[in-house]
């Protein structure tokens, strides 16, 4: 038997010694279901974890709760995309050092057959109107988020408050919107990184798209340590440094699917 016990310890300490070593410090960061869904963060986050010794705790929600867990601090750092509701988390002063990190841009989809007669136009708001109009299926992230927060824009700019049956409001992340509304053939806004992200999963296809209202810049936000001490301050300004330098606006720039590039560095 004293072989084989030998054999089993040895075999427990290779297996110790094998493991990855822990992090010695984690980051909880806040951001949209778009730089989940998409397959972003899988491409930025392991450089700068793997430089800092660090594992960054990642909280995909839509940017409305992102920045309700900056505001209760039970997150160090957003990465969001709705600036006028993140220039109010900053005049509350629940943030400090926000900066630009990228861009895209939103779009509206639809099913080829386009029962609203959409396809091709530029202006969101005459496009929305119609789907309204015509009373064809529309989901809604119906959840706060940015493109939620977009959405709301576009409706306002056309005059019209939606509700009905045609109207689905999904309460979901983009990537469970996209398959919704395929499912039922209707329409939706997306942000162009989780459409191409989805292409393979739907048929929808791009009706809406070039109109200028459908920038969707994003921002990173450290959550201020006047509020929150526990804040992980260094670590933050070591992650938004690293959001805006040469490397990771270059991995920004890499990111890619199926060719198509999905984020650009902010200007």
């Amino acid at each position: 038997m004293l072989p084989m016990i030998r054999l089993t310890l040895a075999l427990f300490f290779i297996a110790i010694l094998t493991q990855p070593a822990l992090a010695s410090e984690h980051l909880r960061l806040a951001t949209t279901t778009s730089t989940e869904n998409s397959g972003l963060l899988a491409a930025l986050l392991p450089p700068f974890e793997a430089a800092n010794d660090c594992k960054i705790d990642v909280i995909a929600v839509g940017t409305g709760k992102a920045i309700k867990l900056g505001e209760t601090g039970d997150v160090d750092v957003l990465l969001v995309h709705s600036r006028a509701a993140e220039e109010n988390f900053l005049a509350a002063g629940f943030g400090v050092d926000r900066r630009d990190v990228m861009y895209n841009d939103f779009v509206i989809l639809g099913p080829g057959v386009d029962p609203a007669g959409i396809a091709g136009s530029k202006d969101a708001a005459v496009a929305l109107k119609k789907i309204f109009d015509k009373g064809v299926t529309f989901v809604s992230r119906g959840d706060d988020s940015g493109t939620n927060k977009k959405e709301k824009e576009i409706w306002q700019a056309a005059g019209v408050t939606p509700s009905g049956a045609w109207y689905l409001e999904a309460g979901r992340g983009m990537g469970e919107v996209i398959t919704m509304a395929t499912e039922r053939q209707g329409y939706t806004l997306s942000d162009r990184a989780t459409y191409h992200a989805y292409a393979s999963k739907s048929n929808l296809k791009i009706a809406v798209e070039g109109d200028a209202g459908l920038f969707n810049p994003y921002g990173v936000i450290m959550v201020n340590p006047a509020k929150h001490p526990h804040v992980k301050v260094e670590l933050v300004k070591k992650f938004i440094d690293f959001l805006t330098s040469a490397e990771g606006q270059s991995l920004i720039t890499a990111f890619k699917i199926n060719g198509k590039q999905l984020f650009y560095v902010a200007k």
